[in-house]
């Protein structure tokens, strides 16, 4: 009949996989003290001495019955490799393999989450109120979106409202609104990515970026020469969203106080 080997023992201290040379004599058929002895003779050759310091934990305990000190060692598997290094006979191999496999497992499992025990009412309930915490949370968080939403769409709104019938204006109007003046607004727009000139042109041109996000307009006019010729006349005109963005983004700009804007909730 073939003898089944009980399973090798590890345990785990401060998140680290360790194994007690009391049980690793037990498991190997050796005598304990013979063990300490080889440990001790490792860490004696081990030629830093500190090296082997975290892969081998001397344990102390005093037995009563006995009236003396007894030592055991914990060691992780790099101190277990060491120390059965040199342990040879028939059996010898499958035991550190199976040794080894022991640390692998352990190991895994602590990489592993560790899944909470629904039948304990203490871990239920705390889960419970977790996931209640967190849609509420989640809750607050989207009607907080949904009021900056709203907010944002009453700026919006309300600078339509300012832009006229045509909601737009132009950039020197739109300066007006914001209570800059012009030369200022022309600068931060052209230096900030909404406006731009064609080399040898006078007019400015609004950025395709700006007019697909409904921030500017961009208006083409035909114009009659007092000789009776036209010419054709282009022109950057701010929409009401723009006008809500300049005012949140251009410094020292003012929304109109008349007009029941609040642009800090439309952030």
């Amino acid at each position: 009949m073939t003898q089944i080997l009980p399973a090798p023992t590890v345990h785990v201290k401060d998140g680290i996989v360790f194994a007690n040379s009391r049980d690793v004599a037990d498991f190997f058929g050796k005598r304990h003290d013979h063990v300490l002895r080889d440990v001790d003779q490792v860490i004696e050759n081990i030629s830093s001495p500190n090296l082997g310091a975290p892969w081998f934990r001397q344990i102390v305990a005093f037995d009563e019955g006995a009236n003396r000190e007894i030592r055991s060692f914990d060691m992780t598997r790099d101190g277990f490799t060491l120390l059965v290094m040199g342990y040879t006979g028939p059996k010898a191999m499958e035991f550190k393999v199976r040794y080894i496999q022991q640390f692998n497992d352990m190991e895994e499992s602590l990489r592993k989450p560790a899944l909470p025990d629904l039948s304990d009412p203490v871990v239920l309930q705390t889960l419970i109120l977790e996931q209640c915490s967190k849609r509420i949370e989640a809750e607050r968080r989207a009607d907080v979106a949904e009021r900056k939403v709203e907010a944002a769409s009453a700026t919006v709104a309300a600078f339509d409202r300012i832009a006229g019938a045509d909601n737009s204006m132009c950039v020197t109007d739109a300066a007006k609104t914001l209570q800059i003046r012009p030369k200022a607004l022309f600068d931060w727009m052209s230096g900030h990515g909404w406006t731009y000139r064609r080399p040898g042109k006078a007019g400015w041109l609004a950025y395709q970026d700006k007019i697909q996000a409904g921030l500017l307009e961009h208006k083409v006019a035909t114009v009659s020469r007092p000789d009776g010729t036209e010419k054709v006349a282009e022109s950057v005109r701010v929409t009401g969203k723009g006008l809500a963005k300049l005012a949140r983004a251009v410094p020292g700009a003012k929304a109109p106080t008349n007009g029941g804007l609040n642009l800090d909730a439309a952030e």
